[in-house]
Parts: structure tokens; C-alpha cells; sequence
């Protein structure tokens, strides 16, 4: 551990103050004593005010990533030990924990790991220099303190493979930590049973922050027809077959996705009632269209349109052409399920574009549900990129 202090300029950490956990390069004023990257560094503000440790990197544009806001604060293996038993704890409070993100990052204040239980197995994803280097003693001292619940991890993997790494640089990875295992993993969630490829699918296989909203829509769409957008492995797709759906079509434009959903559907006796096909959601919607189909219930859960600030005006043009082309499929006083994972498109700017697609296809919206991610990824108020996933259910009516 290096003994460099970082000192903030004058009239900035105007952020950190407020409960952020970032502290970026433009922000600090100098930096005293020797360091490598990635070292335990202290932080004061401008007058000397202490305002806790964190790790350092001048290969990021976020030079710390605070820890602790106790200056005296040792980072050891009982702090670690502390962090990751809170995580836990409140996971238990929660939510249903046999599948679950026990850590998020920032959110839980240890910035840049993610770890996801996935019934017996956990995958780990990696983002920063300074965790990484902690790594593997957070996963022991996650396997223990599970253990206490007996519950026995069989195995871990590694999922740290996001082009962020770049950033902090780092080389991506991918791989086993300890002894290898089948990577094809059954989780059961919501009462639907899923194979999860936590070597090769989406993330770290499976999007775990959707487990409530898709109960949300497994709780409305009995009799319904249905067509599921961006279906990924199906998961939105099988809990609208779970809750009664009469048909569902399941779209996506990956193959390997399509063929884990097919799957998916056959684990659960449901491949009568839901099938997926292989297709490019914005040459699919219009197609249906022109061909006169109408739909109960639509649901569109895209990736991420907008990955930067820059690209929020481009994304801001999907959003409204997918909800604008379901709104036309849906039978009057149908429902459409609708949502955004990019933290740059925030709330009020996507009901904006729900709403002028509305306007555009003469339709008047009756909000059902409105949600967010699930509470295994916390929102920490102060870190806006704590809060991403914006979920709506609207009854969509004729105007007449």
C-alpha cells in the first residue's frame, strides 16, 4: 500500500461530497508521494480536510475510486469481509437470492467488481485496477461468508471482457478462477427454468436485473398474443408462455441467442405455446404491419441504444421508431411493455419519446407499471450510473 495523498482543487469533488464515489482526473490539484497504479491512496480536500481513501489509476479518467470515507480506515481483509457480508445481508433482505448480483460495484461501495450467483456458480466481472487486485480474496471471503448459509459454490468464472477495461489499462479476460466446471448453468427463476452460458452469453449470462419486471409481465398477459422484441435468451418471452400467454413470439437477431431460447422453451414444456425465430427487430416490425398482424401484448427490451452522452440523440431515434411501430401492432387496449438500459437515457427524456410516439400514432398511453432495475442492483443516490433500467407497462388505447 502507497502512503500518496491526493489533494483535491479548490471548489471541486462537488460530486464526492454529495456521496458520488468518483473522483475524476481534472478534479485533483496534486498528488504527493510514490504510487503505482492502482495503489491505496489518501484523499483531502483542498484545505486539508480528509475525505477517505481509494484507489488511484492515471491510466483512467476516474483517478480514484473511493473505498472508504474514513481516512483511518485499513483496507484488510476485515473490511473486505464487512463490505461483502452488508451486500449480502441486504440481498437476503431483498430478494430471491437462489439467483442474484450480490455485489454491484460503486453501488455497494466497492467500486468496479460485479459478482452474480448463479444458483451453485458466481461470475465475476473485473473493471478496475485497483479491485482487481483484491479479486481473488473478495471471492473467497464471498464463498465463505455464503457457506455460512450453506450455500457451496461449485465454481467461479470470469467474465472480465468489457472494452471499459481499456480504459483502466487493462487487457479483457475470460476464464475459469479455480477448477473448471460445466459452464451451461440451470437457474430457476419466477418458476421458469433457463440454461445460462456464463462463458459465452450476453454480460455474465443472463440479466438478472429484469427478474421483477418479467413477473410483472407474467402476471398480466393470460390469453393474450404476444410478441416479445430483442428476446435475448427468451426470458421475457417464457414468463409470458408461464403466465398463461395463448401464443408468443420470441425475436432476436442472434442465432446463438434464438437457439438457447429454443431451448429454454423446451426445458419449461412451452415450445407449443412460445417460439422464437432468428430476425432484425426494425425490419421485423414493419414487415408485420404491411402484413395486418395485431398483437395483445408487445414487449421490447432493447441493448443499450445509448452507450455515451454522444450517442443519446441518435438512441433517442430508435426508442421512438421501436414504440411507435408496436403501438401500430397492438389491438385496441392492448399493452405494451416497454424499456431502456442506458443510463444516458434517463427517465423523463424516455416517457418524452414514449410519449411523441404516442402522438405520432394518435394512441393515449395508461400507465400500468412503472419500474426499474431490480433491488440486487441498488441504486446509490449521488452515482447516476448506479441507476440504468427504466421499465414501463402502458395500456395503449385508440383515441375515440
Amino acid at each position: 500500500m502507497s502512503m500518496a495523498s491526493v489533494t483535491l482543487k479548490k471548489g471541486q469533488g462537488r460530486s464526492l461530497k454529495a456521496g458520488s464515489m468518483w473522483i475524476f482526473d481534472n478534479e485533483i490539484d496534486s498528488v504527493r508521494g510514490q504510487f503505482q497504479n492502482g495503489d491505496i491512496v489518501n484523499v483531502h480536500d483542498f484545505d486539508g480536510y480528509p475525505m477517505g481513501k481509494g484507489f488511484i489509476n492515471e491510466n483512467s479518467k476516474i483517478r480514484v475510486r473511493m473505498l472508504t470515507r474514513n481516512i483511518s480506515q485499513e483496507i484488510n481483509r476485515a473490511f473486505l469481509y464487512m463490505r461483502i457480508k452488508e451486500a449480502w445481508e441486504y440481498r437476503k433482505r431483498t430478494v430471491d437470492t437462489s439467483s442474484c448480483r450480490i455485489i454491484f460495484g460503486e453501488a455497494d461501495f466497492m467500486p468496479g467488481i460485479v459478482i452474480d450467483k448463479f444458483e451453485d456458480v458466481l461470475v465475476v466481472q473485473s473493471l478496475a485496477l485497483g479491485i482487481d487486485r483484491l479479486k481473488l480474496e473478495i471471492i473467497d471471503i464471498t464463498k465463505e461468508i455464503l457457506s455460512k448459509d450453506q450455500i457451496v459454490i461449485r465454481g467461479v468464472y470470469e467474465r472480465s471482457d468489457a472494452k471499459v477495461r481499456k480504459n483502466e489499462g487493462m487487457e479483457r479476460f475470460k476464464g475459469f478462477i479455480g477448477e473448471p466446471f460445466d459452464t451451461n448453468v440451470t437457474i430457476t427463476e419466477n418458476g421458469v427454468t433457463y440454461i445460462v452460458d456464463v462463458k459465452d452469453g450476453q454480460k455474465t449470462g443472463f440479466f438478472l436485473d429484469q427478474k421483477y419486471n418479467r413477473l410483472a409481465v407474467q402476471k398480466i398477459c393470460r390469453g393474450m398474443t404476444v410478441l416479445d422484441c430483442f428476446t435475448h435468451t427468451g426470458s421475457f418471452a417464457l414468463n409470458a408462455g408461464m403466465g398463461g400467454a395463448k401464443s408468443v413470439l420470441g425475436v432476436d437477431a442472434s442465432e446463438l441467442a434464438v437457439r438457447q431460447a429454443k431451448e429454454n422453451a423446451r426445458l419449461n414444456g412451452l415450445e407449443n405455446v412460445v417460439q422464437f425465430q432468428c430476425e432484425d427487430v426494425f425490419e421485423l416490425l414493419p414487415r408485420l404491419e404491411k402484413e395486418g398482424k395485431v398483437y395483445d401484448m408487445i414487449i421490447l427490451d432493447p441493448p443499450a441504444f445509448a452507450k455515451s452522452r454522444q450517442s443519446v440523440k441518435n438512441a433517442v431515434k430508435g426508442y421512438r421508431e421501436i414504440n411507435l411501430r408496436a403501438m401500430k401492432l397492438l389491438k385496441h387496449n392492448g399493452y405494451l411493455a416497454t424499456c431502456s438500459c442506458s443510463h444516458f437515457m434517463d427517465s423523463d427524456l424516455l416517457k418524452k419519446t414514449i410519449q411523441q410516439a404516442a402522438a405520432h400514432t394518435h394512441k393515449r398511453l395508461k400507465q400500468v407499471e412503472s419500474r426499474t432495475q431490480s433491488p440486487d442492483h441498488p441504486i446509490l443516490w449521488a452515482a447516476e450510473e448506479s441507476s440504468y433500467l427504466k421499465f414501463f407497462i402502458f395500456q395503449v388505447c385508440e383515441e375515440n
